[in-house]
């Protein structure tokens, strides 16, 4: 055997990385993209937040080719299909939020945090009332 990191998906290098590595995996994307962005500056962010609608788009197409809603194409999509363009919206949104802040861990962290906490205890409250 070589020093050579084997290639990635093979048995020495599996394809993914485990969840743990969200963090890290996102940093990397950001860094790809940033790296090879053809418009800078102000410009290039507000680009990178509108990207995000384009993959909310893709969504929205996924969801109406999995139900056949558009009769003139049909069935065109899969429910697993639609699951990779959510996906593709996170993946999106946490490039766009670490393009706003290098704490995007620690952001994101927080925030979800607060929505758990009034989302929850307004759950809680409604059980509360209807007994």
């Amino acid at each position: 055997m070589t020093d050579q990191a084997a290639p990635p998906g093979t048995a020495a290098e599996p394809a993914t990385k485990p969840a743990d590595d969200l963090w890290a995996t996102i940093d990397d994307l950001w860094t790809w993209l940033d790296t090879d962005q053809p418009i800078g500056g102000k410009e290039g962010v507000l680009l990178r937040m509108l990207k995000l609608s384009e993959e909310v788009g893709e969504v929205a197409e996924a969801v109406i080719g999995a139900t056949g809603q558009n009769p003139r194409k049909g069935v065109t999509h899969t429910w697993e299909d639609v699951q990779g363009e959510l996906c593709d919206v996170v993946i999106t949104a946490l490039v766009a939020l670490r393009t706003l802040t290098p704490d995007t861990r620690e952001v994101f962290t927080r925030h979800l945090a607060g929505v758990r906490e009034r989302s929850l205890r307004s759950a809680a409250r409604e059980v509360r009332s209807t007994r």
